[in-house]
């Protein structure tokens, strides 16, 4: 039975979903078949680039999710990036091959950069994506913060991407990290709202995993609220192994969504390793192909 679109919950289910994005890194794009047997024609999806890797690894699986139907959406890491030159060649070799429009800017992991950009304010600043047309940018968003980094400069920096998408009419965006929980993101839109924020959002959101695995990624991400909420979650080694999906999460932040003030607009999944198996249970809830039970707050396939 479908879920009742009637329902203001169900319609706010619906919007959150349509167009979800996703993302794969370049060794797990090697291992997938064909994108079209698990994503709709023209779904966004995102590369990362892990520090040490080679940015030939982007470029070749840009070219094959372009190949096969998608839009490729390349993580631009600021201090793994050597020069401006080397990001504008880099920029008009994928514009050339895959018609690129659409990228997303992150700082990166590594401490010491190993050029002249420290974070993404200084890559916008560049001006190439304006002379290379590129029109979509996203940037990151860290509802849980970031280490070492003070949030009076987090939010600075959120200004000044604000300042940039008015001053050059680009369509820039927030992507976050991923999270387990709505109340601690519900609570971070809402403060950088207030703080002036007008750029729209899409929530991190994990894939179908076991919570093993997911408390794997949590860690191995410093998002500490979030080691909590799971560790809680864990009850047993039974349940651990099991798998785990965003039901709740899902409900929340479409309830949230019904705040005409709240500006999250989309979600953007971590599969995790398992793009197979978030892509059917995703594809399945975006084309209604679910039960929700209002009454229990929990939605199940």
């Amino acid at each position: 039975m479908n879920g009742d679109l009637t329902n203001p919950l169900g319609t706010s289910v619906t919007q959150l979903l349509t167009d979800w994005t996703v993302e794969v890194t370049p060794g797990a794009a090697k291992k997938v078949d064909d994108f079209r047997n698990h994503l709709k024609l023209g779904t966004e999806v995102y590369i990362p680039y892990l520090p040490g890797s080679k940015f030939e690894d982007t470029i070749a699986t840009a070219e094959k999710l372009k190949s096969e139907g998608m839009n490729p959406v390349p993580h631009l890491a600021a201090r793994s990036i050597p020069s401006e030159l080397w990001l504008k060649r880099n920029l008009e070799t994928m514009k050339g091959h895959v018609g690129l429009n659409h990228v997303l800017l992150i700082a990166g992991d590594i401490d010491t950069p190993v050029g002249e950009f420290c974070d993404t304010i200084q890559i916008l600043d560049t001006g190439l994506f304006e002379r290379i047309e590129i029109p979509n940018i996203g940037v990151a968003g860290h509802p849980e913060g970031i280490p070492d980094i003070p949030e009076e400069e987090i939010q600075k920096a959120l200004r000044r991407k604000n300042e940039y998408a008015k001053k050059t009419g680009s369509n820039v965006y927030i992507t976050t990290q991923f999270v387990f929980e709505a109340e601690p993101v519900i609570d971070w839109e809402r403060r950088i709202r207030m703080d002036g924020n007008e750029l729209p959002i899409r929530i991190g959101i994990p894939g179908i995993a076991t919570i093993k695995t997911l408390l794997s990624h949590a860690r191995a991400c410093g998002v500490g609220p979030s080691i909590k909420f799971l560790t809680k979650q864990a009850r047993s080694v039974a349940k651990l192994m099991q798998p785990s999906s965003p039901d709740a999460l899902i409900l929340d932040l479409s309830r949230q969504r019904l705040n005409q003030d709240s500006l999250i607009r989309g979600v953007h999944v971590y599969p995790f390793g398992g793009l197979t198996k978030s892509a059917a249970w995703f594809s399945a809830v975006s084309n209604n192909d679910f039960t929700i039970d209002f009454g229990r707050n929990r939605m199940t396939l």
